[in-house]
């Protein structure tokens, strides 16, 4: 179950790259890039999500 820890930073690489690839569309006319940047905040708080989500289990595993 330790590999739970590190998928929360995939997140941050999805983002990363959803906001790249947005930014690469931005000037196409036939791309538009607002649904990629939708995908980059989600991705964004499903890291913030998971990260909150693995401390409480790690503090309830603790007591």
């Amino acid at each position: 179950m330790t590999y739970l820890k590190y998928i929360q930073y995939f997140y941050l690489f999805a983002a990363g790259f959803f906001i790249y690839q947005g930014f690469a569309n931005w000037n196409a006319e036939e791309k538009s890039p607002w649904m990629l940047f939708f995908f980059a905040a989600l991705a964004i708080f499903m890291f913030f999500f998971r990260r909150r989500f693995m401390n409480k289990m790690d503090n309830r595993d603790k007591k």
